[in-house]
């Protein structure tokens, strides 16, 4: 990260941050070139290491290009708040973010699929929510096992002004 002053590096406010975001884009690579998609996610953070859970149709172009190529980036961000200045140039916006890159794997263990069901609805929700076979058979689940992250934080000081 090129603004070492704006990386965030504490695990606890890595995954505040998380916690924070709502939405995932997952990019991808398949035959027709590079897609990028937003998800609802949810996640675990266990032994040091994040995977992010999300549901998807059981076929689409994003279901192909994970079946032909694992490798992802992701990216997540919150807490959005534009910036004014009395010059065009001292705006800025702040902002939080977590990108990173990892493997996607299809969930095909009934309590794997379940397990990352609950947590997706948790973390969207807040709620806990109990599901089926049949539930969960009904759609494809993913995993991303996350092979590197990193959080940034943008504050309220416009760029240009210290």
């Amino acid at each position: 990260m090129r603004r070492k002053d704006r990386e965030v590096t504490e695990i606890r406010e890595l995954m505040k941050i998380i916690e924070q975001c709502k939405i995932c884009r997952i990019a991808m690579q398949d035959q027709d070139g590079l897609y990028i998609v937003p998800v609802n996610f949810g996640y675990l953070y266990l032994n040091n290491q994040l995977v992010i859970y999300f549901h998807s149709a059981r076929e689409g172009r994003k279901i192909a290009a994970l079946q032909e190529n694992s490798a992802v980036a992701f990216e997540m961000d919150c807490e959005h708040r534009l910036i004014t200045a009395d010059v065009a140039c001292q705006y800025g916006y702040s902002f939080k973010s977590i990108i990173g890159n990892g493997r996607a794997f299809f969930v095909h263990d009934v309590e794997e699929k379940k397990i990352a069901m609950f947590e997706l609805m948790k973390h969207q929700t807040g709620q806990n929510f109990s599901f089926d076979e049949h539930m969960v058979d009904c759609v494809s689940v993913l995993k991303i096992v996350v092979d590197h992250f990193t959080g940034k934080e943008q504050g309220d000081v416009a760029p240009g002004i210290k």
